[in-house]
């Protein structure tokens, strides 16, 4: 078979042996090196904005992450999809495989220590107007996608850090910008979906975050932590039968974790769809860590000070 393919590639011309390793050599970067993705939503802002070109260094999969790093990965909930046509997504890991997370009072806590917020850590703020015509005009200058907008309305809500409220605050058709308040009650949109887990967006947790060979005790309480890591992520059946729970039809009361896990977050808390959101982040899903911003916008809508930026 070989002596068949030697033939063969000594049948091309140079410009064609030239071509074909040229696209080998860029499969092989992008497979295990290097790839590049564009941001679409405002879920990091402003570490990344909407249009950034972030470079993805693809390494990390296989010599481990550290919590703080920027992960992209597939969407963990569009699993009616195969695995290669899920969107990407960016967030930050907050905890690693065997973490204790908890936030209170929108301040992030893990292993008992307060997390010191990430330097372009975002908030919402309320932004009110001259007129409700600025509005495109503010939201073009931010990078920021018109569906945030309101129409109709003189006033916006966007995810701003301190410098960037400040910035705002000067423009001559802006009134004021005003911190909107912490989250309150207990949505039913709140991962993991149960009224045993009365959490919010700011005050949530704690969770401790699964890691590979954690055996679990599984009970009426806590299965809604962990069904979907069960049965969709492991592959496992899950079943009741005479009010007993039951995994791959053998009565179940402990679990032993196959893969590892991470819980990510969104640097801007309040317009991140994250873990708080829609649970634990299989390590199969991550496709490698933000490494460096390629090209993006300023607050001031040009290109200086942010080509070629590390993360």
């Amino acid at each position: 078979m070989w002596a068949t393919i030697k033939q063969h590639w000594n049948a091309l011309n140079e410009w064609l042996k030239a071509f074909v390793l040229a696209l080998v050599l860029l499969l092989c970067m992008h497979l295990f090196v290097v790839r590049w993705v564009i941001v679409e939503s405002t879920s990091m802002f402003a570490t990344l904005k909407p249009g950034d070109l972030v470079l993805v260094q693809r390494w990390p999969v296989w010599t481990g992450f550290s919590r703080g790093d920027v992960v992209v990965f597939r969407d963990p909930l569009k699993d009616d999809l195969a695995m290669a046509r899920r969107p990407l997504l960016v967030k930050r890991i907050a905890g690693m495989p065997g973490d204790q997370l908890e936030l209170k009072q929108g301040v992030l806590f893990v292993n008992g220590r307060e997390v010191e917020p990430v330097a372009h850590g975002t908030r919402s703020y309320l932004v009110r107007l001259r007129d409700e015509r600025f509005a495109d005009s503010l939201m073009l200058m931010l990078g920021s996608p018109g569906h945030l907008l309101q129409r109709g309305r003189a006033f916006v809500e966007v995810p701003l850090n301190e410098d960037l409220a400040a910035s705002v605050e000067r423009l001559p058709y802006v009134v004021g910008v005003d911190r909107m308040g912490l989250a309150t009650g207990s949505p039913r949109h709140i991962f993991p979906f149960s009224p045993r887990y009365p959490w919010n967006g700011d005050n949530y947790g704690p969770i401790t975050v699964p890691a590979k060979g954690d055996t679990l005790h599984i009970n009426v309480d806590n299965l809604p932590l962990y069904d979907r890591l069960i049965s969709v992520y492991e592959g496992h059946k899950l079943g009741v039968d005479h009010n007993k729970l039951q995994l791959d039809g053998v009565p179940l009361t402990t679990y032993v974790v196959e893969r590892d896990y991470y819980f990510v977050l969104g640097d801007s808390r309040h317009h991140s769809a994250d873990s708080r959101y829609w649970g634990f982040l299989p390590a199969d899903h991550i496709t490698g860590r933000a490494g460096m911003l390629l090209w993006g916008k300023g607050v001031d809508g040009s290109r200086s000070g942010r080509d070629w930026t590390p993360l």
